[in-house]
């Protein structure tokens, strides 16, 4: 049985691609997957949208 997408009312992150070219993180994506299936910036090479670093680092 094939399976879709998730459906959530969210929009998936905006990456700056530029600054996404050359990670190994992400790829050059910008986002990584979560092991929920979310899309999230990636912490390698997107700043942190509310400048907050305690938050990205615990996960939160």
């Amino acid at each position: 049985m094939a399976h879709g997408a998730h459906r959530n009312p969210l929009l998936p992150p905006h990456p700056d691609l530029t600054l996404a070219r050359d990670c190994e993180q992400c790829l050059g994506w910008g986002t990584v997957v979560t092991r929920d299936g979310d899309h999230e910036l990636c912490h390698s090479c997107q700043p942190d949208p509310s400048g907050d670093q305690g938050a990205a680092a615990s996960g939160s």
